[in-house]
């Protein structure tokens, strides 16, 4: 959204529109923060996750579709 915002002069809110016009929707509404990210990245590295073995987590906010 950076490179998006300086190469074609827009905002931030623009960009965004764009970038959600062109994953064709986000059913939470935005992206992922990278802090989000980082959440589940910690809880994996936690003790609390010791029983997790073999998974894979998809943190966007809903647009790859998953079961």
């Amino acid at each position: 959204m950076a490179r998006r915002m300086r190469e074609g002069g827009v905002t931030r809110e623009a960009a965004l529109d764009d970038l959600m016009r062109m994953l064709g929707g986000i059913p939470l509404g935005r992206p992922a923060e990278p802090e989000e990210v980082a959440e589940v990245i910690a809880f994996l590295a936690s003790p609390r996750a010791a029983a997790v073995a073999g998974a894979e987590y998809t943190v966007d906010g809903g647009t790859v579709r998953a079961v």
